[in-house]
């Protein structure tokens, strides 16, 4: 099995935490990008060090340009060149309707969600393309089926911010196809993570779940299972993809 180094950021919890634990377990080397979290990310680490892999806790701000440049560079010096990069570092706010959000929670959401998934994007593309010196590989953008559900009365400002990154993942596919670089989306449906709870409502996965077709929510395992499957060579031609992991919701 080919050793790949693989940077996911927002790894510290929920569907990053799964991802960096995966890919640590196919023995392939992880960055584990966290924001303030740094016991949580510390136990990932562990998690995959236990297990006899490689992985390094990484802080950054994705939304700030110097600190995701700085991010890539860290991972590249402890692990050598970037194989595979998960765009996941993402944040909900209580649910409210738009007309009662405040514009430094809308500017934040925004920030975040999109602005930093893009600077994530950019980096990864600069680092991977067999055009400026990389080797190729794959990039993954985390998106949610809010996307096109539209959260309303909850979160218009992170659908709106997630479908960003569908049209990211569109585009990035197209300039990136002749670069060796595969750029996919995974959305999300509702997935029992720390994020419902961020939002002022943990018992959201398990209330909203019970309407899908599958009758539950998502467990983050399952959703680490697609992104490390596009990581992989498995899915050498399989670029521009959305795929749906939301229990037929």
């Amino acid at each position: 099995m080919m050793t790949k180094t693989i940077l996911v950021t927002g790894a510290s919890r929920g569907i990053g935490r799964a991802t960096s634990t995966l890919c640590g377990a196919r023995g392939w080397s992880v960055g584990v990008n966290y924001k303030s979290q740094v016991e949580a990310a510390d136990g990932v680490v562990a998690d995959i060090v236990d297990r006899g892999g490689k992985a390094i806790a990484l802080q950054a701000d994705v939304s700030i340009e110097d600190e995701v440049i700085r991010l890539f560079d860290q991972v590249e010096r402890a692990f050598g060149p970037l194989d595979g990069v998960v765009v996941n570092a993402g944040i909900t706010a209580p649910s409210l309707p738009l007309v009662d959000m405040s514009g430094e929670r809308l500017r934040r959401t925004f920030e975040v969600n999109t602005y930093g998934a893009y600077l994530c994007a950019r980096e990864a593309a600069r680092r991977l393309s067999t055009g400026r010196g990389g080797r190729g590989g794959s990039i993954v953008l985390v998106s949610s089926v809010a996307a096109r559900l539209g959260s309303p009365n909850e979160f218009v400002d992170y659908a709106g911010a997630k479908a960003a990154i569908d049209t990211l993942t569109i585009g990035l596919s197209k300039e990136l196809g002749r670069e060796g670089v595969r750029v996919n989306a995974i959305r999300p449906g509702l997935i029992e993570t720390d994020i419902h709870a961020s939002g002022g409502d943990p018992d959201r996965a398990q209330r909203l779940g019970a309407t899908t077709p599958f009758g539950r929510a998502g467990h983050p395992s399952e959703v680490a299972e697609a992104i490390v499957w596009l990581l992989s060579d498995a899915a050498s031609y399989t670029s521009g993809a959305i795929l749906d992991v939301s229990g037929g919701r």
